[in-house]
């Protein structure tokens, strides 16, 4: 990143009205030259920059955060949370050194002013299709399935190892990705929280157990940085459209560009086990065939066997969240009890073995 004078005084601006930039220094003493390109500017790095708006003289401090590997600012996004919360909270605190804008930087060197934001967007495309999950429940309430079925069960199968076959070097990622799915409040801890007192089919105390497990298995996987790959992140039945035939696509991938596999399997199969279980009270019929085409399929594109000793933990954290009482408030009992045998003895599976799931419900 280049600083440049003009964009600079494009930027403050916007702030202050008619100015010009006088000086602009490392903050301790080092100069920088007002040469529009000059390259001694780095991210992390704080600004002093003196300027004259309206004929009065000013100082200000330009600080953006050190591009940094671990320590939750792997993403440019936690980069922005934390400066985009600095800037909200600063002057709240007495004595506390004041905030005046919170801004970014364009690809081209331009500065511009978030500071104002309330809430933010994204706009995005409009893609014809229907959600994944109604085929599911047209196979629930028909008790089978058609040649279709098959096919896009297998095109999903087969669309998730060519993304998984795009592997990423970055050891402290697939640490982060790890850490977040059994520390993050959008993963297993948070959904733990998120379940009510008194539930009559798990306690706190189960949960507790649960967590320690989940713990146990973070240190067992979490050394597999070789596994870092392409993920969606949040592979379900909601968050796939498809259209005529196997023609489909994707929204809201989530929790960063790269992920474990396991995670997108976990989140796509697991919805089989939890239909057949509302029909049948295990995996069985179309939602059995189903469950097992995706993972021969998977299996035999990828060679990836090893993903049946890494995706416990990502089968209890999708598990966790079809036996939410918040999220599907109107599950019969019956399904949430085996819901959580199928976490505890998942648990306790040194190999996941998908061609006899029913045990672990037992």
């Amino acid at each position: 990143m280049q600083l440049q004078t003009k964009a600079v005084e494009k930027y403050l601006a916007g702030l202050y009205g008619n100015v010009k930039v006088t000086a602009i220094s490392e903050l301790g003493g080092i100069p920088v030259s007002l040469e529009d390109g000059d390259k001694g500017f780095g991210y992390g790095k704080p600004y002093l920059i003196d300027f004259e708006a309206d004929g009065a003289k000013k100082s200000v401090v330009l600080s953006s955060m050190r591009v940094q590997k671990g320590f939750g600012h792997d993403h440019f996004s936690d980069r922005a949370q934390i400066l985009i919360w600095q800037n909200a909270v600063f002057n709240n605190m007495p004595k506390h050194v004041k905030s005046i804008d919170a801004g970014y930087f364009t690809r081209d060197g331009e500065l511009y002013s978030a500071g104002k934001a309330d809430e933010y967007f994204i706009l995005m495309d409009k893609i014809e299709g229907k959600e994944y999950f109604l085929d599911l429940e047209k196979i629930k309430s028909e008790g089978k399935h058609t040649q279709l079925d098959m096919d896009r069960c297998g095109a999903l199968s087969s669309y998730l190892a060519g993304i998984h076959a795009i592997k990423h070097d970055d050891r402290e990622l697939y640490l982060r990705k790890i850490r977040d799915l059994v520390g993050h409040g959008e993963c297993i801890m948070g959904l733990t929280d998120s379940y009510p007192d008194n539930l009559d089919f798990v306690s706190w105390d189960d949960l507790c157990e649960i967590e320690k497990k989940c713990v146990d298995w973070r240190y067992r996987i979490k050394g597999k940085e070789n596994r870092l790959c392409m993920a969606h992140g949040d592979f379900h039945p909601w968050n796939i459209m498809f259209r005529e035939g196997t023609d489909f696509s994707v929204l809201d991938r989530s929790r960063g560009e790269w992920g474990e596999a396991a995670d997108d399997v976990s989140s796509i199969t697991i919805n089989y086990i939890f239909y057949s279980m509302q029909k049948y009270g295990e995996l069985a019929g179309p939602f059995m065939e189903m469950f097992e085409l995706f993972f021969d399929n998977y299996l035999g594109k990828t060679g990836d066997t090893e993903l049946l000793k890494v995706i416990q933990p990502f089968f209890i954290f999708r598990a966790l969240v079809v036996a939410s009482p918040i999220w599907y408030p109107n599950l019969e009992p019956g399904v949430r009890t085996k819901l959580f045998n199928f976490i505890r003895n998942v648990l306790d599976s040194d190999d996941f073995d998908y061609k006899n799931v029913n045990k672990y419900l037992q």
